[in-house]
């Protein structure tokens, strides 16, 4: 990272003034973070009524957030901390998939035709963008609501188009979308750890 000096001149910033400043920033953004603990049960305890009901949690995303979505579900689907059986979540970021829907109705329905094709009533859609903005995500809780899915999204910024819109939300408000990627895993490593505690 570079900046200006008096004179204009560019000066590179060392790395342990980066992460003193990281470091900072996250700490004072970890404190409101705090405040989304009854919105974090919420999803807790929606998804448990989902698993015993025998139903599924999905998740999607984009980019870094296709990769939380992708994490939470194999820590939830595998395991996290302890042996215990097996909980059904499955990530909306198979490949095939993603480019079939892409080529045939559109990058804007990629998340929701796997939805219309695997979801049921009851199940979970736990949706990860920074933006709130994503077309795609946007439309993906569409389809989910119209099923009679329960809806989750982790949100960055303000919020963007889908603050409001989920019955669950977990809003972490940076402007930075690295720091917000940060907050949401703390947040379902969080989830996965009261799931465990949960779950024999």
């Amino acid at each position: 990272m570079a900046e200006r000096n008096r004179r204009g001149t560019r000066k590179i910033i060392g790395m342990q003034k980066l992460l003193n400043s990281a470091i900072d920033d996250a700490t004072d953004l970890l404190v409101r973070v705090r405040a989304l603990a009854p919105q974090l049960q919420a999803l807790g305890e929606a998804m448990m009524r989902c698993w015993q009901a025998r139903g599924k949690v999905l998740t999607c995303g984009n980019g870094g957030s296709c990769a939380d979505a992708i994490h939470l579900a194999e820590e939830l689907c595998v395991r996290f901390c302890k042996e215990r059986k097996g909980l059904a979540a499955i990530a909306l970021a198979d490949g095939s998939a993603l480019t079939c829907a892409a080529n045939d109705y559109g990058w804007e329905r990629v998340f929701s035709r796997q939805v219309e094709a695997l979801g049921n009533p009851g199940d979970v859609l736990v949706c990860f963008t920074t933006s709130g903005n994503s077309q795609n995500v946007i439309a993906a809780v569409a389809a989910a609501r119209k099923i009679g899915m329960t809806t989750c999204v982790f949100l960055g910024k303000d919020g963007g188009k889908l603050k409001g819109a989920c019955d669950i939300e977990l809003h972490v408000p940076h402007t930075l979308t690295h720091r917000v990627q940060e907050m949401h895993l703390l947040l379902y490593h969080t989830l996965c750890e009261w799931v465990d505690a949960r779950v024999e």
